[in-house]
């Protein structure tokens, strides 16, 4: 529970919640709604001004950025990936990691094949950002990352471009694997994922004014039931939805 300080002006304002071991919460809600922002002070991108974050019982500001990121493995929407080898990439936060358990986080999550086709195979350097590669794939390697660093907590910024069928197979399959066993916060855009979330949280202006699961939240005819219903097909209208009403209407 947390309040941040920034021009006077909380971005965050009655924060509360719990995310119980092995469970999923997606966070869903219109664009500056806070999605991001709680995201940000799980892994103490920044720290709350008033509140606390607790991993167990410990405040993650107790925690060092080396420590808290054994604990919580991030992926970002735009994967990070640096200039390096696919395999250095991979390993990026468990530097012990070995060719066979790189392979293997890269197998599971189904990026194995493509790595296998590049230039250099896992030895191929990639260009700044990884440029040299393509949105999905790029998403694969750092979920490959996350699965190598085998860390009990992620943080998911869930994608919203578009990529092809076959990729988006691939990475909603990925995303299962991922998630199995993991205790999650996701922002969540595909439907697929919010409907396997044990809760959803829905922001608006900074406050969570929903929560339930998927079905519970469609029977309370709010915003979450609003939005589904205005788009049932994809949710990324949930990111605009004065825009999807008025093309809607």
């Amino acid at each position: 529970h947390n309040h941040l300080l920034v021009d006077t002006t909380y971005l965050l304002k009655n924060i509360n919640f719990y995310v119980a071991t092995g469970e999923t919460v997606a966070l869903v809600g219109p664009t500056g709604s806070g999605k991001s922002t709680i995201t940000a002070l799980v892994h103490r991108f920044y720290d709350v001004s008033d509140g606390e974050v607790l991993v167990g019982a410990t405040n993650v500001r107790n925690l060092k950025q080396t420590v808290l990121g054994q604990h919580i493995a991030v992926v970002l929407q735009e994967p990070f990936l640096f200039t390096g080898t696919v395999f250095d990439n991979i390993r990026y936060n468990c530097k012990t990691a070995t060719k066979k358990e790189v392979e293997a986080a890269a197998k599971a999550v189904g990026a194995h094949e493509f790595i296998e086709k590049l230039p250099k195979g896992y030895k191929t350097e990639l260009e700044q950002r990884g440029g040299n590669l393509s949105l999905g794939q790029r998403q694969l390697i750092s979920f490959a990352r996350a699965l190598a660093a085998n860390a009990p907590i992620l943080v998911l910024d869930e994608a919203t471009a578009s990529v092809d069928s076959y990729t988006e197979r691939k990475i909603q399959k990925a995303l299962v694997r991922l998630l199995e066993g993991r205790t999650a916060i996701v922002i969540a855009h595909r439907l697929a994922t919010i409907r396997n979330a044990d809760r959803v949280l829905v922001l608006r202006d900074g406050e969570i004014i929903e929560r339930g699961t998927h079905d519970q939240l469609i029977d309370q005819n709010g915003l979450y039931s609003r939005l589904y219903k205005l788009n049932h097909a994809s949710f990324d209208d949930i990111e605009h939805p004065d825009k999807s009403i008025s093309e809607k209407q």
